[in-house]
């Protein structure tokens, strides 16, 4: 299994960006009972977690993302994604995707995203 990010770039603040994380070799009924999460680390922080889609289908924000951040999934394509609007230059950090189903936990390679002011 692999995990591909995308999406990431340099925006101004308050400008949007989607990121993709694609699940390549994942079955579609481990991936549609799987917790899916973005997590990011900014540069001499530890990484923290953004937003989760649990298995009960429950959905998590940290609090400094939410009414910003918006995570969902597409189970035909095996992918999960993170909506980011009104993006600040707190929001500097690479971004991870991550899965769990329940057995592994499988970590995408990480995409930055630049916000500057």
């Amino acid at each position: 299994v692999q995990l591909q990010a995308s999406g990431g770039g340099s925006v101004q603040a308050g400008g949007s960006l989607k990121l993709s994380c694609k699940a390549s070799g994942m079955i579609w009924s481990v991936f549609t009972a799987s917790r899916l999460g973005w997590y990011r680390q900014a540069p001499g922080k530890q990484r923290e977690l953004v937003a989760e889609l649990t298995v009960s289908g429950s959905i998590n924000y940290q609090n400094s993302v939410k009414g910003r951040f918006t995570i969902s999934k597409d189970n035909s394509r095996k992918t999960v994604y993170l909506q980011m609007n009104s993006l600040e230059p707190e929001d500097t950090a690479v971004y991870y995707c991550n899965i769990e189903d329940g057995s592994r936990d499988y970590w995408g390679q990480g995409t930055q995203v630049t916000v500057s002011s």
